[in-house]
């Protein structure tokens, strides 16, 4: 398994290539930005997408959404609590900035992810786990196997998701998930975030703020 990952658009979001042992199989997560650059690495890598997922529904994760779904046509995985936000920009929070053009995805997802525990899409075999707060759909992908989880916008390298959305943003249900859900996981675990570096598990315990 391999993990590739190319920083798109102004809010510099993190999307990341899952690369399996088969053909190159691939699961995109969170196409935010910049598809050409997305479709580039694509071919550059000789990768084989099959699935796009995502750890939550904030523009910013979906902004190239059509066009790689359109390009591949791969289905779409996502939490079923965020299935409007696909189609509203207020929702997905691009029509919350008038500088930018309103994202809006053509079709809802194919599959929702809503239960938590293990899952399979094609060869990679991974916890799910919901931890909203940040948004009240956001989930968290465990590969424990292989020693790391995609967590979204739940927990940064020294910091973790903003919580002040009017109306679903939530510190203390946040917390409690991270808490619950990623602290304890072992500590050299690598937490690929959506935005800036990856990090462990132990790190975060020892330096991040939020944590203390």
């Amino acid at each position: 398994m391999e993990l590739l990952v190319l920083t798109v658009g102004a809010i510099e979001e993190n999307c990341y290539f899952l690369i399996g042992e088969n053909n190159r199989d691939t699961i995109i997560f969170d196409p935010g930005a910049e598809a050409e650059e997305i479709i580039n690495v694509i071919e550059v890598n000789n990768l084989n997408p099959f699935a796009i997922v995502l750890t939550h529904a904030h523009y910013d994760h979906i902004g190239a959404l059509n066009e790689i779904r359109n390009t591949y046509r791969v289905p779409v995985y996502q939490s079923s609590i965020e299935k409007d936000w696909l189609t509203d920009p207020m929702l997905n929070g691009s029509g919350r900035h008038p500088e930018m053009a309103d994202v809006i995805i053509e079709k809802p997802a194919d599959f929702y992810l809503d239960t938590v525990g293990m899952h399979q899409i094609g060869e990679f075999k991974f916890e799910l786990q919901h931890i909203p707060g940040h948004s009240p759909g956001s989930l968290v992908f465990i590969f424990k196997e292989n020693g790391f989880a995609i967590v979204g916008d739940v927990i940064f390298q020294g910091s973790v998701g903003r919580t002040d959305f009017p109306g679903y943003g939530n510190r203390e249900t946040l917390m409690k998930g991270i808490n619950e859900h990623i602290v304890t996981l072992p500590g050299n675990t690598v937490l690929f975030p959506g935005h800036g570096n990856p990090t462990t598990v132990q790190a975060e315990i020892d330096t991040n703020p939020f944590l203390k």
